[in-house]
C-alpha cells in the first residue's frame, strides 16, 4: 500500500466531485474501487470497518418509509396547509422551512428531517411556481446547524457523548444551544436577504392557492392510516435515545419492515423497492470506502496529531485549532472517521496534565457540526437531499452551494471562537 497512490486517487476523485465532470455516483464508486485494486486495505475491511452500514441501513429505512407515505397525498396535504397559512408568502415558507429544519434536527437524526422536508419542499415550489434550490440550500444548513445542539442530533456528537461521561443530553442543550441560536438567526437573515428577490409568488397562485381543499389530496383508502402511524412510532422511538439509548437504525428498520408489512396488499414490497433512491446509498459507500483510504494510510491520525502539536499545550490555542481545524477539514472529509481520530489525541492531554478539557470538546463538537456546511460533501444530510434533488431532475451544482455554503462557515466558527472564549478560556483563565 502507498500513501501516495492513495492521496492521488483521493484527490482525483474529489476533483471529479467538484467540478462533476463524471457522474457522481460513478466517480465515488471508482474512487472506492481503486482503493481496493491499489491494495489501501483488504476487501474485509472495506466491508467490516470502513463502510459504515448504520448509516446505509438507515438511510434505506427511511427511504421506504417516506416512499410509501408518500403514496398517500400526505406530504402534499402538509405543503399546501403550510402554504395556506402564510398565504403564499416565499419568504415565509423559508423562514418556516428553516425552523423545521433545525428544530427537528436537534430532536431527531438530521439525514431523517432531510427525508422527511424534502418531498414536502418539491410539492410546495411547484405549486407556488418557485425555485426550489433556495429551499434546499437553506434546509441543508438549518440540518447541520440544528442538528449541532444536541447529543442525538449528529453522529460526531452521540461519538464525544459516549467519550466524554458527563456529557449528558441535559450539557449539549445546555452548552451549545445558545450558539446555535445565534448561528442560526445570522444565517437566516443572510438567505433572507440573498434570496428575497427570487421567492416571489405570483397573485394567480395565491388565488389558485386559495381555492384548493388540502383534504383532498389524503387517500384514506391508500395506507394513510398506517404510514402515519408507523411514522409516529419511529419518530417516537428516535426521541426516546435519551431514556432508552434506542438505536435510532434499528428503530427505523423496524419501521419500514412494519409498514411493508401493513401494506403488502397495497404496495408491493417489488414496487417500493424500485423506488428507492440507490444511487444515494452505492454514493455513501463510495465515499466510505474513499475516506477509509485516508484513515487506512494514517493521513487522518497525522493531522489530529499535527493539530495538537502546533498547539504546545496551550487551551486557548488548543481549543481554537481543533475548532477550526475541524470545521476546515470536516468541509472537505466525513467529519466521523476525524472525530474518530481526534478523540483518543485530545484525552492524551488528560494524561498530559490539562486540568480543564471541557473546551476542546466543545470545540471539537462545533466545528465537526458546523463544518459540514462547507460543501455538499460534508455531510451526510447535505448529500441526502441533493440525492433526493436529483430524482426531481433539480441539480446542486457543487460550486453554486460553494458559494454560500464557505461563507456561512466561516462566519459560523468565527461566531463558535468568541462563544468558547467568553464561555470557557476567559473564565477558566480567569480563575
Amino acid at each position: 500500500m502507498s500513501p501516495i497512490m492513495i492521496l492521488i486517487v483521493f484527490i482525483v476523485v474529489y476533483l471529479l466531485l467538484i467540478t462533476e465532470k463524471w457522474n457522481r455516483v460513478l466517480a465515488a464508486m471508482a474512487g472506492g474501487a481503486a482503493m481496493l485494486v491499489i491494495g489501501a486495505f483488504p476487501i474485509e475491511k472495506a466491508l467490516f470497518t470502513y463502510i459504515d452500514w448504520k448509516t446505509i441501513t438507515l438511510l434505506f429505512s427511511m427511504m421506504l418509509i417516506v416512499t410509501v407515505t408518500s403514496k398517500t397525498g400526505f406530504f402534499e396535504y402538509i405543503a399546501i396547509r403550510l402554504a395556506q397559512w402564510v398565504n403564499g408568502n416565499g419568504l415565509s415558507l423559508l423562514i418556516i422551512f428553516s425552523l423545521l429544519a433545525s428544530i427537528g434536527s436537534a430532536f431527531l437524526a438530521n439525514v431523517t428531517i432531510a427525508m422527511l422536508l424534502v418531498p414536502i419542499l418539491f410539492k410546495l415550489t411547484k405549486l407556488l411556481d418557485l425555485p426550489p434550490i433556495p429551499f434546499l440550500i437553506m434546509t441543508i444548513l438549518a440540518c447541520n446547524i440544528g442538528g449541532t445542539a444536541t447529543l442525538i442530533g449528529d453522529p460526531p456528537n452521540m461519538m464525544i457523548g459516549q467519550a466524554v461521561k458527563h456529557f449528558t443530553f441535559n450539557a449539549f442543550i445546555e452548552n451549545l444551544l445558545p450558539v446555535v441560536i445565534i448561528i442560526y438567526f445570522v444565517t437566516l437573515l443572510l438567505m433572507c436577504f440573498l434570496y428575497k428577490d427570487v421567492l416571489y409568488v405570483k397573485e394567480d397562485r395565491k388565488l389558485l392557492l386559495k381555492g384548493i381543499i388540502a383534504k383532498d389530496y389524503l387517500g384514506k383508502n391508500k395506507g394513510l392510516v398506517q404510514s402515519l402511524f408507523v411514522l409516529g412510532l419511529v419518530l417516537v422511538g428516535f426521541s426516546l435515545y435519551p431514556m432508552f439509548h434506542l438505536d435510532v437504525t434499528t428503530v427505523s428498520l423496524a419501521g419500514a419492515v412494519l409498514l411493508m408489512l401493513l401494506l403488502e396488499k397495497v404496495y408491493p414490497p417489488e414496487m417500493i423497492l424500485k423506488e428507492v433512491e440507490w444511487g444515494t446509498l452505492f454514493f455513501f459507500m463510495g465515499l466510505f470506502l474513499l475516506v477509509g483510504g485516508i484513515e487506512e494510510a494514517g493521513f487522518i491520525d497525522e493531522i489530529a496529531r499535527e493539530i495538537l502539536r502546533m498547539t504546545e499545550g496551550d487551551m486557548k490555542k488548543t481549543a481554537f485549532v481543533i475548532l477550526w481545524g475541524t470545521g476546515l477539514l470536516s468541509a472537505v472529509v466525513d467529519n466521523i472517521p476525524f472525530v474518530a481520530a481526534m478523540i483518543p489525541v485530545i484525552q492524551e492531554f488528560g494524561e498530559f496534565g490539562m486540568v480543564n478539557m471541557d473546551p476542546l470538546w466543545w470545540s471539537l463538537a462545533l466545528g465537526a457540526c458546523l463544518g459540514g456546511n462547507g460543501t455538499l460533501l460534508g455531510s451526510s444530510s447535505n448529500l441526502v437531499i441533493a440525492g433526493l434533488a436529483s430524482k426531481e431532475n433539480v441539480h446542486i451544482k457543487f460550486y453554486q452551494y460553494l458559494f454560500i455554503g464557505v461563507p456561512i462557515t466561516l462566519i459560523s466558527l468565527a461566531v463558535s471562537t468568541v462563544y468558547v472564549y467568553f464561555k470557557y478560556i476567559q473564565p477558566f483563565l480567569g480563575g
